[in-house]
């Protein structure tokens, strides 16, 4: 396995030790993905975006969709079945699974559906107006600068 040093980012860099922080996580992790269910990552819209998961064999009373700490986890458990059944062969897997996906800053989850033994979640970058960029106003004359400004001549 690749060793990547990171610290060459952190220097020349400012506000990005988030993402080192998951590339570093990412390619150190030594446990093996679960590949149970099987899922979809689906871009929408430039700010949209749907998650598809193959729950063949639950209901939507089996199913919990959840939001903590950045993360989106999905989880199910089959209530047991009181009646004994004799299968000849059993491929539709209906074991219980926990499916964690980390969200990205201003990701929210805005609705999750059940239909045809699909889960779709949907989510949403909301990126908050203070956050969104911003046209500034490039004044000619000192005398026209906001009062914020500190004048420079005065300070120094």
């Amino acid at each position: 396995m690749r060793n990547f040093d990171f610290a060459p980012l952190y220097r020349s860099t400012v506000g990005f030790d988030q993402i080192a922080n998951l590339m570093d996580r990412v390619l150190t992790a030594e446990t093996a993905q679960p590949s149970y269910p099987p899922y979809n990552i689906e871009k929408l819209d430039d700010d949209a975006y749907r998650v598809s998961i193959a729950v063949a064999g639950f209901s939507e009373a089996d199913l919990n969709v959840e939001v903590r700490e950045k993360s989106l986890i999905v989880s199910a458990r089959k209530a047991d079945d009181n009646e004994e059944k004799t299968y000849l062969h059993r491929g539709i897997a209906t074991r219980a699974f926990e499916r964690r996906f980390h969200l990205a800053d201003h990701v929210i989850v805005t609705g999750a559906t059940h239909a045809d033994g699909m889960l779709h979640i949907t989510m949403e970058r909301q990126v908050p107006d203070a956050l969104k960029p911003r046209q500034i106003q490039i004044a000619s004359d000192v005398r026209s600068v906001g009062k914020d400004v500190v004048d420079t001549a005065a300070v120094n």
